[in-house]
This record gives structure tokens, C-alpha cells and sequence, in this order.
């Protein structure tokens, strides 16, 4: 755990890097949640992508149940290396874990979970649903704020049958992040005076990226999937080939000149559908490759940037405009003051009205703190992305990693395949002749 800002003002217990006390089942006091100031610049991330990406690697797998005679639905074992255990958990156990994750951090990018299931929910929807809660479970437990909180502890390690008023009660009462971090009230201090331009540019750069990454995310799926359609139709050529070569009907007569020369071929073409399977298992395997190191990578980063433009959004409508409501409500009562004022009402009126105008102005001083608290955390958050930004390399490097092996242990099976074809390019004097794709003796060229 380095010294950088985002495991300042966290809620972690004593001893947190051990990961022994105190107990997830026990709540903590509050002054318990508040940690010392570190060194340095707290506002400036140390993070490289090993470091985050060696935080933890979370499996999670399904794990089908009936229980009654109609009702069916589905478990989730969800096993952390980190905390070295394996715990069951359902959908909804996750959707409790990322709403007590928004009420405890709303300032931070937490990722999005994927929908719940609907009416008539195949196969393919269950198992795209588990590798999104796949994504979202690994991001939280490699993001610095989430990945010392005891929510996450809990979540991942609790094997009681009550987790998700275990993780309420964990959050019950605190409060958000602004109000149990020292830092809070000062963020304004470390952040630079062009705040808002560096916010708005920010914000358009990864809106750019996020666009290019979905396209190239489509692109993606497209090629992984016409590898696994590649396959399907090798395995099918082959097998056509196969019943070409078993084919039982009599030879008639008129070919009988001709008798030796079907029987030769026949051979040749049933013994072919091996090859052709062996061709279609690779073509397979690459689709399948691609599918888990290029276009789930590439997922990852989108929904990694997809919580970005939320948390964006989240600053824009939440905090930013209530700041902005609040100063206006203030602005309206000032009015009335002065109005009170220059037709001398009531003294006890103006009194109230001067009593509801010094709860404004504390009320408006909140605000625009956890405004700058807001931008503090987003700028922290901005560095983030950029931290997990050379995660491009590593996806290309699985993309052209992937070509290669594939077309590499494709193209020594046709190698292979192409010695077997010797008897079918044999003439009707048992010489042997040129394959029809020669240039020296093509049927179909002009």
C-alpha cells in the first residue's frame, strides 16, 4: 500500500493492511474510521496498473440451484485470492454491497452492476451477466479507497447467512466519506485554481476514449465471433466430406470405367472429417481466447470508464447543483430580509427570518465544501483512469498474441492436411495431376 492520496481519510480499521482486525461481524466507532494525514501531497496518486491489478484477483462462477418445482435461480461463488476463501452469494446480495458502496463513497467511481434478470433469461444472458459482476467485483477490489474498506472485507470473506444486513449495519449511522475524512474540510487547499477547466477537459477526453474503446469493443466481438462461426462451418465441411466419402448408393454402370477411380476418392474424403474437426477445435479455441482476453479486457476498461461519466454525472446533478440551489434559496431570503426590513415588520418575524438565513449560509458553507470535496475525489479518480489507461497495451498484445497462435496451429493442421489429399489429384492414368488451383491448369480462370 503506498503513501499516495487515495488511501488517505478511509475508513480502515487499524492494522488494515493485515487484514485481521477488527472482526467484519463488528461495527466500529466512528472515530475509529478517521486516519492520520500522510505526507506529501495527498490530492497525487502513486499507483501503477501492477500494483492495482495485483490488488486481488476475484473468480466468480455460477452455480445453478432448483428449490421447490418451478422456482429456479442462480448462486454465484465468488473466490477472492486476496482473502484466500470462497463465499456464495446471490444478485441481489450484490445489489446491496453496490448501493452501500454509493451511500459510503459517492464521490467515487463505483461501476455500474449489470441488469437483472428478465422474463425468459437464456443461457447466454445468465453467463454475460456473470462476467459483468465478474468485472464489477474485480474493479471494486482493485480501486485504493474500496479495496481496504471492510464493506469489501465483508463481502468477500462473511460466510454468514445474512450478508446483506451485515453490510447495512456496517454503514448505518457513519456517514459518507466526507464526513469521516480529516481532509474534507480542506480540500479546496490542495486543489489547483483552474480546477473546473482541468474537470471540463477531463471530462471530454474520456468521453472521447470511451467512444473509440465501444467501437473497438464491437470490433472485437465481430472477429471473436466469426472465429467460433469459422469453426462451426470447418466442422461442417468436414462432416459433409465425411458422408460424401460413406455414401452407400450403387455405382451404375455408366460409371463403371470410373469404378476405381470414386472408390479411391471415397476413401480419401471419409478419413478428411478428422482434420476438419481438428481445424474447426482451434478455430474455436481462438474465438474463445479472444472472447476472454480481448474483448473481456476491453469490457473491463468500458465499464471502468462508464462509472467515470456516472460519477461526472453524479458531481454535475448531486452536489454541484444543490450547492447551486442552496446559494439561490439564500439569495431569495436576503431579499425578503431587506424587504422586512424597509417595512419595519415584526420584530419577531425579522428575527426568524435572520435565524433561518444563518442556517442557510451554514448549510450553503457545507455545500461548497462537499463540492470541493467532490472535485478533490474526481481528480483523484481522474488519475485513476489514466493509471489503467496502459491497459491498451495489454490488450493489443492478447489481440496479436491470439492471431498468431491461431493462425499458427491452424496453419500446421492444413500442413498436415495436405499430403492426405495426394490421391485425390490423381488422373485417369494414375499419374498424378496439379490441384484445380494451379495457375498451370485452371478450370476457372478467363
Amino acid at each position: 500500500m503506498t503513501a499516495g492520496a487515495m488511501e488517505l481519510e478511509r475508513e480502515s480499521p487499524p492494522g488494515a493492511a493485515e487484514l485481521t482486525t477488527p472482526p467484519v461481524s463488528e461495527p466500529r466507532e466512528p472515530e475509529q474510521l478517521l486516519m492520520q494525514t500522510p505526507p506529501g501531497n495527498p490530492l497525487m496518486l502513486s499507483h501503477t496498473l501492477q500494483e492495482l491489478l495485483s490488488k486481488d484477483i476475484v473468480q466468480v462462477e455460477l452455480i445453478p440451484e432448483k428449490k421447490g418445482l418451478f422456482l429456479k435461480h442462480v448462486e454465484y461463488e465468488v473466490s477472492s485470492k486476496r482473502f484466500k476463501c470462497s463465499v456464495y452469494r446471490r444478485y441481489n446480495d450484490f445489489v446491496v454491497f453496490h448501493e452501500m458502496l454509493l451511500q459510503k463513497f459517492p464521490y467515487r467511481m463505483v461501476p455500474a452492476l449489470p441488469p437483472k434478470r428478465m422474463l425468459g433469461a437464456d443461457r447466454e444472458f445468465i453467463e454475460s451477466r456473470r462476467r459483468a459482476l465478474k468485472r464489477f467485483i474485480n474493479l471494486v477490489a482493485r480501486h485504493p479507497p474500496f479495496s481496504e474498506d471492510v464493506l469489501l472485507k465483508l463481502f468477500l470473506s462473511f460466510s454468514g447467512s445474512d450478508v446483506q444486513n451485515k453490510l447495512r449495519e456496517l454503514v448505518q449511522g457513519l456517514g459518507d466519506e466526507f464526513m469521516t475524512c480529516k481532509l474534507a474540510t480542506r480540500a479546496k487547499d490542495f486543489l489547483p485554481a483552474d480546477i473546473q477547466a482541468q474537470f471540463a477537459a477531463s471530462r471530454e477526453l474520456i468521453r472521447n476514449i470511451y467512444n473509440s474503446f465501444y467501437k473497438l469493443r464491437d470490433r472485437a466481438e465481430r472477429i471473436a465471433s466469426r472465429a467460433i462461426d469459422n469453426a462451426s462451418d470447418l466442422l461442417i465441411f468436414g462432416k459433409e466430406l465425411s458422408a460424401l466419402g460413406s455414401d452407400t448408393t450403387p455405382l451404375p454402370s455408366w460409371a463403371a470405367l470410373n469404378n476405381s477411380t470414386w472408390g479411391t476418392l471415397k476413401q480419401a474424403l471419409k478419413g478428411l472429417s478428422v482434420e476438419f474437426a481438428l481445424l474447426a477445435d482451434k478455430a474455436a479455441q481462438q474465438g474463445k481466447q479472444e472472447e476472454n482476453d480481448v474483448v473481456e479486457k476491453l469490457n473491463l476498461f468500458l465499464d471502468l470508464l462508464q462509472s467515470y461519466k456516472d460519477l461526472c454525472e453524479r458531481h454535475e446533478k448531486g452536489v454541484l447543483h444543490k450547492h447551486q440551489r442552496a446559494l439561490h434559496k439564500y439569495s431569495m431570503m436576503k431579499k425578503q430580509m431587506m424587504s422586512a426590513t424597509v417595512q419595519n415588520k415584526e420584530p419577531e418575524s425579522v428575527e426568524q427570518l435572520e435565524s433561518r438565513i444563518v442556517e442557510q449560509e451554514n448549510a450553503i458553507l457545507t455545500m461548497e465544501l462537499r463540492n470541493y470535496f467532490s472535485l478533490y475525489c474526481l481528480h483523484q479518480e481522474t488519475q485513476l483512469i489514466h493509471i489503467y489507461l496502459p491497459l491498451t497495451s495489454h490488450i493489443l498484445g492478447a489481440f496479436v498474441n491470439s492471431q498468431i497462435q491461431g493462425h499458427k496451429e491452424m496453419s500446421k493442421v492444413w500442413n498436415e492436411l495436405k499430403p492426405k489429399l495426394s490421391c485425390l489429384f490423381v488422373g485417369p492414368t494414375n499419374v498424378p495431376a496439379p490441384p484445380l488451383s494451379s495457375p498451370e491448369d485452371n478450370l476457372f480462370s478467363s
